[in-house]
């Protein structure tokens, strides 16, 4: 089967280049996915319902083609095939963030149709954290919810900046909340440091990071 052939808008703007490689449907979604470091095919499915296997792989191979992503052999014992994102692809994280920051006030009450993984939450709970009254600093971060653990890095240069389940290692902080909180603070209905003395989000751990969002 030949490759799939671009299609462009034919216009010579940098915005519409840039949709020219990400404006398909799924692809910024694929990427919010990747942003957590290296994901099998079959988790990049389980946690993109809706997604068919004919249009994930074929984004996938538009996004290796474009270099925004690669794909890579795990070695023994994993010996599985992992897609990531590229330096290139990285870039897309602000986007991503102003992407979210203004369809915050779509999301309004989630409906019965809708889907919901804890590490959607990833992302804007980042986004306000590193804002937070100027920061509250770096570190890794544990968010447990109803729905799910994730875990976030806060201030990360490179690398991943969320992942799924539990904290790698020893947190910074730990949050507990619960998704409409999570949700709030996404849509700028609340700031972190106002929900933590609250008393809507509760922190605990000894970190420098923990400490700052107690005693802020």
């Amino acid at each position: 089967m030949s490759p799939r052939t671009r299609r462009s808008y034919d216009q010579y703007c940098s915005a519409a280049r840039a949709l020219d490689l990400v404006g398909d449907r799924w692809t910024l979604l694929i990427v919010r996915e990747l942003l957590a470091g290296p994901r099998r095919y079959t988790d990049l499915h389980a946690d993109l319902p809706g997604v068919s296997t004919d249009v994930l792989a074929s984004r996938l191979k538009d996004m290796e083609r474009d270099g925004l992503a690669t794909r890579r052999r795990l070695p023994p014992p994993g010996a599985a095939s992992v897609y990531e994102l590229t330096g290139r692809g990285r870039e897309l994280l602000p986007v991503l963030q102003a992407l979210g920051r203004w369809g915050a006030a779509e999301l309004g009450e989630r409906r019965p149709t809708d889907a919901v993984r804890a590490h959607w939450f990833a992302l804007p709970l980042l986004r306000a954290l590193e804002g937070a009254d100027g920061g509250v600093g770096e570190g890794l971060v544990e968010v447990r919810l109803e729905e799910g653990d994730f875990h976030i890095h806060v201030g990360a240069a490179e690398g991943p900046v969320y992942g799924d389940g539990p904290a790698p290692a020893e947190p910074d902080a730990r949050l507990v909340l619960d998704a409409g909180t999570c949700a709030a603070i996404g849509r700028g209905e609340a700031g972190v440091v106002e929900a933590v003395r609250d008393g809507r989000v509760e922190v605990t751990g000894e970190g420098p990071l923990a400490k700052a969002l107690r005693e802020a």
